[in-house]
């Protein structure tokens, strides 16, 4: 009897340390508007509003709440420490055995824009574009599908360390094309009273790269139980419709 006490009382014991490490976590991410950016002292945006479902669903909640920061730091702040959860990130063959990945939770599409104004830039296939400067954000997705495509930094590939200071570039024509997911490229310009239509060219769709969306994803040495329960409860936003309802009202 003493015995299957004792058991029963490390099973307990042993539930809750595990239900404690689980609630010992970070969220990071960055200012990608639509999908998620700060504003004021709260975090908004469609990816967001996934993230915090799920947080509600699990009744769980971040060491230091969702942490906004600049993508490289973002980055490598999820590729370093475990029980990190980030998002929204592109996925790819040099990021995929770093995480643990959830999702898809949004869709992107990817371009190389171009002014409209400049009536020279001619891309019929992605290796056409190797003749022009391309602008990037350090560390993200496109600069690393670029990079994995034959593509050089200091030749075709200039990074910035914000989406906004590389169009300010391309604005100043310091370089060709910028490469960008569409929705961000729009909310950015229009924030600052600028009319995509008007100033944007789409000379170039990264087609196999956006079909794969935008992902959440934990640090690959992160508690096992914790991602199972972010995974579960993501598959059951999918099932009982809140998902679709959130991906509806947003991109109606």
């Amino acid at each position: 009897m003493n015995k299957w006490l004792t058991l029963l009382v490390f099973f307990f014991v042993g539930v809750i340390i595990s239900n404690v490490k689980a609630q010992d976590f970070r969220i990071v991410t960055e200012n990608f508007p639509p999908y998620n950016y700060k504003t004021d002292d709260s975090i908004k945006g469609f990816s967001t509003g996934i993230v915090k479902t799920i947080l509600d669903m699990l009744k769980l909640k971040p060491k230091n709440g969702i942490e906004v920061m600049p993508w490289v730091r973002t980055f490598q702040t999820a590729r370093r420490e475990k029980n990190v959860l980030i998002y929204s990130m592109g996925r790819n063959p040099k990021r995929e055995n770093l995480f643990h990945w959830i999702g898809p939770i949004a869709p992107s599409k990817y371009f190389l824009f171009s002014l409209k104004q400049n009536k020279n830039i001619k891309i019929n296939n992605l290796a056409d574009a190797k003749k022009y400067r391309i602008g990037t954000v350090r560390e993200d997705v496109r600069e690393q599908y670029l990079l994995s495509q034959g593509f050089t930094k200091g030749k075709n590939i200039f990074p910035t360390s914000t989406y906004f200071s590389s169009f300010l570039k391309l604005k100043a024509k310091r370089i060709d094309l910028w490469a960008m997911n569409e929705m961000v490229a729009f909310h950015l310009l229009k924030e600052k009273g600028i009319d995509p239509n008007k100033v944007l060219k789409r000379s170039f769709y990264f087609d196999a790269l956006s079909k794969k969306g935008l992902y959440m994803a934990f640090n690959k040495q992160s508690s096992p139980e914790l991602v199972k329960k972010f995974q579960g409860a993501f598959l059951k936003m999918k099932e009982n419709g809140k998902f679709d309802e959130l991906r509806n009202a947003f991109f109606k």
